[in-house]
C-alpha cells in the first residue's frame, strides 16, 4: 500500500502541483483519509520517504556498479553518471521549485545531493591519475557533469521533444565523454 500511496503522491503532484491536500490524495486512491493516515503521518512524511527511496535506489545502482568486476574505470564513470533512480520522475523542476517554496527543508535535502557526488569524483579522479580522464580542474568538471545531468529534470523539454530521461543521459554522458566533434 505504501507504494502505491506514494505512486499517487508523484501523480498527484506532477498533474496538480505539491499544494493539494491529504484528502486529494485520499480520494484519488479510492480510500479514506485514516487508510492514509495509517501509512504516513502527513504529506512531509510521504516526501520524506519518496526522498529517502531514491536516494538509497541511487545508491544502491552506484555500489553494484563500483562492485562490478566487469567494467573498466570508463564504464564505471558512464555507469555512474547515467544512474537513474526509482521514482525519477518526481524530480522535475517545476516540482523543485515548489518543493522550496512550501518544504524548505526536504528541497534543502535533496538540493545538497544533486550537487554532491563523491563516487563519481574518486573514479575521475582515479582516471586523471591512470590517463583515462584527461587531467584537469576536478571540481569544474564535476560541476560540469552536475549541472548536465541536472538538466534531466527539465521535464517539460524533454517532453516536448520526445527524449526520455535515459536517453538524455546516455546522450550527455557520451557528449561529456566523447565530445560532439565527429572524428575525421
Amino acid at each position: 500500500m505504501k507504494t502505491r500511496i506514494i505512486n499517487a503522491f508523484i501523480e498527484e503532484t506532477r498533474n496538480n502541483g505539491i499544494k493539494f491536500t491529504m484528502d486529494d490524495l485520499a480520494r484519488r486512491l479510492g480510500i479514506s483519509k485514516r487508510t492514509l493516515y495509517e501509512h504516513f503521518s502527513s504529506k512531509v512524511d510521504i516526501l520524506d520517504s519518496i526522498i529517502d527511496i531514491t536516494l538509497a535506489e541511487f545508491d544502491e545502482q552506484t555500489r553494484r556498479i563500483l562492485n562490478d568486476p566487469a567494467l573498466n574505470l570508463l564504464g564505471k564513470i558512464r555507469k555512474v553518471i547515467a544512474v537513474v533512480p526509482e521514482y525519477n520522475e518526481f524530480y522535475d523542476l517545476r516540482i523543485l521549485e515548489q518543493l522550496k517554496r512550501s518544504y524548505p527543508a526536504q528541497w534543502e535535502r535533496v538540493n545538497r545531493e544533486m550537487h554532491q557526488w563523491d563516487d563519481l569524483k574518486e573514479l575521475l579522479e582515479e582516471g586523471m591519475r591512470t590517463g583515462v580522464i584527461k587531467k584537469g580542474n576536478i571540481d569544474l568538471l564535476m560541476r560540469l557533469i552536475i549541472d548536465a545531468t541536472n538538466t534531466t529534470m527539465d521535464r517539460q523539454f524533454f517532453l516536448a521533444n520526445s527524449i526520455s530521461v535515459t536517453e538524455a543521459f546516455e546522450t550527455i554522458v557520451d557528449v561529456l565523454l566523447t565530445g560532439m566533434v565527429q572524428e575525421q
